[in-house]
């Protein structure tokens, strides 16, 4: 989940770069670049994986 929200932002902070844009003084390239940098290292990291249930099947 964590890497598809990496690539939107990824891809919101292209199309600002080439449209020469701001979404004011804070928001810009740079700092949606380093918002999904760090996406994909919680993704890498195993963040946002959700829990996984045991499941204790008997084999027959």
């Amino acid at each position: 989940m964590l890497a598809i929200i990496a690539a939107v932002i990824f891809g919101l902070a292209l199309l600002l770069d080439l449209a020469n844009a701001s979404l004011g003084s804070v928001l810009d390239g740079g700092t949606l670049l380093l918002a999904g940098l760090l996406c994909v290292a919680l993704h890498l990291a195993g963040v946002g994986a959700g829990a996984r249930a045991l499941s204790f099947r008997r084999r027959r």
